[in-house]
Formats: structure tokens, sequence, C-alpha cells
């Protein structure tokens, strides 16, 4: 097989000299480049990627961890990541957990082997501080509001898009309120879940446990929450739905059981997609794609060793429609 040092006894030149050219070294006489380029091409020599990497010390390759690539919301963060790569040139990696912690492991893996530069982390499982462990070989950004000494973060304030949600439904008049989430256990959960109950406190509204609907992620669980209000003796009468695709499954099943929107049922969704708009959805608009944009910028600014802040958050807006 071809290798370096094959080249550089045909081009009667270093194995340096070689090596300079593979990885585009300004710093080479033309004519012994020129005799190394002609061998490359007679030779048909593919150069090995890895060992160039390993020369520069750097592969231009970011990891994406997401535990889903289909949903609205992580889709549109993808969408932001890979915008914002290409005007830096860099590629991705990305690793669909399923929330499956070895998953994730094996992604902060890659980053300790530098087989990649950064890792952005949009949702995760795995404990913070093991993700902290991990910093010491490279840069780290998570999708979260948590401050970190270690690991850059950029975030939606998912507590104050709860409470704009609960402000608004009860400027309409709604005393009974629930909720629709997917991992109740999530730390963008959790802060919902805190702005429900505290903005029921506030304004004593009624907020109970029964009320909140979990494991909501696509639009047939939008159906299996108005079958559960269905049966309900006293069903909440407005419903804070955290993804645009429940609540369109909320919306076409409405129509199917006869229940009347927003007279029956009032709702807003999250994330103002598509759908929403289509089917005129009220819903609070979250800057999805700018937050992936903003991830992959910060991790090129801490390989260029360019300042910026180490913490972020982006301004949520309410679209009103029909179903409230």
């Amino acid at each position: 097989m071809s290798n370096i040092r094959k080249i550089a006894e045909l081009a009667n030149v270093s194995i340096t000299t070689v090596s300079r050219v593979l990885n585009n070294h300004p710093y080479v006489a033309e004519e012994k480049r020129k005799a190394v380029l002609d061998i490359i091409k007679q030779l048909n020599y593919t150069p090995n990627i890895n060992a160039i990497h390993l020369a520069k010390g750097h592969t231009g390759i970011v990891g994406v961890v997401i535990p889903n690539m289909t949903l609205p919301y992580f889709s549109g963060v993808i969408d932001g990541i890979s915008n914002k790569a290409m005007e830096h040139d860099y590629k991705l990696m990305i690793y669909q957990t399923k929330y499956e912690r070895e998953k994730e492991i094996e992604a902060l893996e890659m980053l300790k082997k530098k087989q990649v530069d950064g890792l952005i982390i949009i949702s995760r499982k795995v404990e913070w501080s093991l993700i902290e462990s991990y910093s010491e070989y490279g840069p780290i950004l998570i999708c979260e509001d948590r401050e970190s000494k270690k690991v850059s973060t950029i975030s939606i304030n998912h507590y104050e898009g709860f409470a704009i949600g609960m402000n608004y439904l009860r400027e309409k008049g709604h005393k009974r309120v629930g909720c629709c989430l997917n991992r109740l256990e999530g730390s963008n959960s959790k802060k919902r879940i805190q702005a429900y109950y505290d903005f029921g406190e506030k304004f004593e509204m009624d907020v109970r446990e029964q009320w909140i609907f979990k494991g909501c992620l696509f639009i047939e669980d939008g159906k299996r929450v108005i079958e559960q209000l269905k049966k309900m003796p006293e069903p909440p009468t407005a419903l804070l739905v955290a993804s645009d695709y429940v609540a369109a499954g909320i919306m076409t099943s409405c129509d199917e059981y006869g229940v009347e929107v927003p007279t029956d049922l009032a709702f807003i969704g999250f994330d103002n997609h598509p759908l929403a708009e289509a089917l005129h959805i009220t819903t609070i608009e979250h800057p999805i794609v700018e937050l992936g944009s903003r991830a992959l910028a910060k991790i090129h600014s801490v390989l260029h060793e360019v300042e910026s802040p180490s913490q972020s958050q982006l301004p949520l807006k309410l679209i009103e429609r029909r179903t409230v």
C-alpha cells in the first residue's frame, strides 16, 4: 500500500515535506510541492484522515447529542447548529441517544479520544457532574439553564414560558389549568412544573397533579390526553402543552370527540411550529433555530479562544390564535 514514506522516496524529498504538503503547509518550496503532488496522483494515494487530524490537533467535527431527530424542537435546534456549522466549515457528528445514558457517555468518550473537537448536548439523561468531568477534554455546551464554571450553557427560560402561558390563561378567565409534558424528571420540565404550581398558588388557580399529563411527545399523545380528560368528573378548562405536535393532536381529537375549542377546552402550545400556524393554535414561540446557531457559535469561540458569555438565554413570545 502506498504511504508517506514511499511518496517521499519517489519524490526525492523528506517525509516531513510530504506531511507538510498533505496538510497544506505554506512553507514548502513550489518545486517540491509539485513533485509530491505528482507522485500522489500517480499512486492514487488517499491520505489517512485520522493521521491528518492528529497532525493538525483538531478534527473540524462537532458532536451533537440529541435524544430524537424527528421532534420539531430538536430538529429546529439541529437546523440552527448545521447552518452555523456550514458558515464556520465544521462537520457534524450526530448522536441520537433516545435518552440512553450509555449512548450519551459514548459521545463524551468521543470527545475524550479527540474524535470530535467539541460537544453540544441538546437534552440529556446523564448526570451533570459526569459531564463536567469531561470538560477538560474539550468544550461542551448544554442547552439547559444552569450555572457552571466548566460547561457553557444556552437555553430558553422554560419557567418564564409556562408563566407567560399561565398568566394568559388567567386573563382569559381560566381557573382550572392542566399541562402536558414529556419527561417529568427532565430539568426543563421541572422548571415548567415549578412555574405551574407557583403561578397557581399566587393567583389561587386550581392546579392538580392529576392534571399533569406526562409522556406527551407526538400527535397521537394529544388524542390520549383528550380521552383521559373525557373520563374526568372535573377536568381542567385549559391546558399548557409543551409541544405544538401534541397540541395539534389535541386539536384534531377535540373535533373527533365533540369538544368545542376554546369554549369547552382552551390550550396553548409551544415552539410556534408551522403546524400550529396551519391549525390556528395559540403558541409560545421558542427561537429554537437561533438557539442552535448560538450553540455552535459558542463552541467555535471556545475553540478559537474568542471571549463570549458562558451562559445565554433567548426571549419568548406568545402568538395568539383561536385555541384560547
